[in-house]
């Protein structure tokens, strides 16, 4: 039988996990060769898939020179789907109330009364909730049904993250002590002249 396609939400995904294996920094040109080769993604749906990334904030990217540079942090992808969670969830929390409210209004205006204009569009209206309702309990799952390993996978790199930036700290710290024993120079003089942040500490 005929092996059937990538989704696009399935493309989008498999493209995620090359900047979060990887954890580097690519241009268009490596993607393309990339994708299709390990993640079975076509090279012709690269850039869409990629663009649609950035646009909803799950890649940077930036142009250096003549070049653009994509790449993807797995700390920021957790804070934009939570983000995208939350905003979904307030949407259905909203649609739920409204929906509610005009439930008991319907219940309402049925007491003595024959069926009007008015009732006729809240029974509309209460039915396009409905439907937007499902929409966007479909979209919530849709976020939480990668969050365990991703969440899992982010504690572990922003746990790599820490004790990078820790050490680089203690490099700095080092150099810093260094130049005031050999050159005689004054911490500020030398925060001024690399911009160091006087607030420079370790991560906790």
């Amino acid at each position: 039988s005929k092996k059937k396609g990538l989704s696009f939400e399935e493309k989008r995904v498999r493209m995620m996990e090359i900047f979060f294996e990887t954890k580097d920094v690519f241009q268009l040109k490596d993607i393309e060769k990339i994708a299709p080769k390990e993640k079975g993604i076509t090279s012709m749906s690269v850039k869409e898939i990629l663009q649609s990334l950035v646009d909803d904030g799950m890649v940077d990217t930036d142009r250096i020179g003549t070049s653009n540079y994509f790449w993807a942090f797995p700390s920021k992808a957790l804070h934009a789907r939570k983000r995208k969670l939350e905003e979904l969830e307030s949407q259905f929390a909203e649609s739920s109330q409204k929906k509610e409210a005009l439930q008991k209004s319907i219940e309402k205006s049925k007491i003595g009364r024959e069926d009007t204009a008015e009732r006729a569009a809240l029974i509309e209206e209460l039915a396009a909730l409905r439907q937007k309702k499902e929409q966007l309990k479909a979209e919530i799952d849709k976020y939480r049904e990668c969050d365990p390993d991703v969440v899992e996978e982010m504690r572990q790199t922003n746990k790599v993250a820490k004790e990078a930036a820790n050490r680089w700290t203690d490099n700095i710290f080092s150099i810093k002590s260094w130049a005031k024993r050999k050159f005689g120079f004054e911490e500020s003089r030398i925060d001024k002249s690399f911009g160091i942040p006087e607030d420079l500490d370790y991560i906790d």
